[in-house]
């Protein structure tokens, strides 16, 4: 996560386990309508479906970006 301070005291930006809808897996951060938030790992990897582009993962936000959305940094890959 290129040019992103994560402060683990703070509640405003947290990491999640995610599916990220994603073409092509090149990017290193999301926009939020990409992105559904699941509350374990397990969870995430069940739902996600590589066939049609969603993949389990670790994300860190939401950050707000200069264009006003919200966005989700990828830490890894779960598969």
């Amino acid at each position: 996560m290129k040019g992103y301070y994560y402060d683990k005291h703070s509640k405003l930006v947290n990491e999640h386990f995610a599916v990220i809808y994603a073409p092509k897996r090149r990017r290193d951060r999301y926009a939020e309508n990409c992105v559904q938030i699941f509350e374990s790992a397990d969870e995430a990897m069940q739902q996600s479906d590589i066939d049609n582009n969603r993949f389990a993962a670790k994300v860190l936000g939401p950050a707000r970006s200069s264009e006003g959305l919200r966005l989700y940094y990828l830490v890894k890959w779960l598969a």
